[in-house]
């Protein structure tokens, strides 16, 4: 946290200075006036004691007088000049610009101020563009798998049978969800995002999603074949999960968004005709969950572990492995991380003898935060 955020969250209570102030304006002006009338004095003294003309002390002090209120006027002008600029550059999107806080006085605070305003609002634009993105991300997923099931049907692969509906419908469903989502986003404002926890089964569940991520990649591969580009349908995804009747609480909706993102991740880096794994486990709380996934890639270096989980992370050790990938926004990770978040558990790269090994730990039934 800077200074400045720092000094704006005090409470009026915390005067740094003891209450005493001073540096203050009132301070100086004070001192000014004071200097002024000794100035003035001395010279009428010295004016009596030499037998100098009184009009030559007069010009003097009015001098002197003069000098000490202009150097007084300059340290008081020259930081609202500066502030003038920060914040006309504010009023135009440019969040960047801050004001120096080398003072003590009531300028220093005004600066203060000015600089956590301009951190929240740069916070709050990046948090925006962000949600675009962010956004723009997990649609993309139901609406390939829908796309895919309609392109059977509409090229003849497939009939429009019932099961066929079923998982048109579920895509459609999982798009009314993320909507859904988008109109309750008013509560980050205050940090508050609904969970909807509920007990499941962990075997059907985990299983529903690595469906969806071979639908969706065949999607995208049809997709990508028309473009003359490609993308991954080699890799084999494998589900293993003890004991089978495992069940976990949390908040379907998002572990879906962790789960997906981190296969979409795995896929990526893995080698041609590689294979994914997802484990469950169950975890050290009742109903608590242990995810691990497993690729075959490059792995990554210990010391970019740290990074992995960042927003817009496409760095070298995070690049496609296999023929034809693409790196995507460098968004899936983040996601996952605020999800597994929002159910206070833990999410980390972790040890592996080959590829990338991710694991999520989720609390079950311990508290939530909200």
């Amino acid at each position: 946290m800077s200074k400045g955020r720092e000094a704006a969250r005090r409470s009026p209570g915390e005067d740094p200075w003891g209450g005493v102030r001073p540096f203050s304006i009132k301070t100086k002006l004070g001192a000014l006036v004071v200097i002024s009338v000794l100035i003035t004095t001395g010279l009428s003294m010295i004016a009596v004691h030499t037998k100098t003309e009184l009009r030559f002390i007069t010009v003097f002090s009015m001098i002197a007088t003069l000098l000490i209120t202009q150097f007084v006027a300059h340290s008081l002008t020259s930081p609202l000049d500066e502030m003038n600029l920060v914040a006309r550059s504010i009023s135009q999107g440019d969040y960047t610009r801050r004001v120096r806080e080398n003072r003590r006085d009531e300028l220093g605070d005004l600066a203060q101020t000015i600089n956590v305003m301009a951190d929240e609002l740069e916070a709050q634009d990046r948090q925006r563009k962000e949600l675009v993105a962010n956004v723009s991300h997990e649609l993309r997923t139901p609406i390939a798998g829908l796309r895919a099931v309609l392109e059977n049907i509409v090229d003849g692969v497939t009939e429009a049978d019932q099961e066929t509906m079923r998982t048109a419908l579920k895509q459609t469903e999982r798009l009314g969800r993320l909507v859904e989502t988008l109109l309750d986003l008013s509560r980050l404002d205050n940090g508050v995002v609904p969970l909807k926890l509920r007990r499941f089964e962990v075997w059907p569940y985990l299983s529903g999603v690595l469906k969806e991520a071979n639908m969706v990649a065949s999607a995208r591969a049809g997709i990508a074949s028309g473009s003359g580009s490609h993308t991954r349908t080699d890799v084999h995804l494998h589900l293993d999960v003890s004991p089978p009747e495992l069940t976990a609480r949390a908040d379907p909706e998002r572990i879906h968004q962790v789960v997906a993102n981190l296969i979409d991740n795995a896929v990526k880096h893995s080698p041609a005709h590689g294979r994914v794994t997802v484990k469950a486990r169950r975890g050290p709380q009742p109903e608590s969950l242990e995810l691990e996934v497993l690729d075959e890639g490059p792995g990554i270096p210990r010391s970019e572990w740290h990074r992995v989980f960042e927003r817009f992370n496409r760095g070298a050790v995070m690049r496609p492995h296999g023929p034809g990938s693409d790196g995507g926004t460098g968004l899936g990770l983040a996601i996952a991380r605020w999800a597994v978040d929002l159910h206070g558990g833990r999410i980390g790269v972790a040890e592996s003898d080959r590829g990338c090994r991710i694991i999520v730990t989720l609390p079950g039934l311990t508290s939530v935060p909200s």
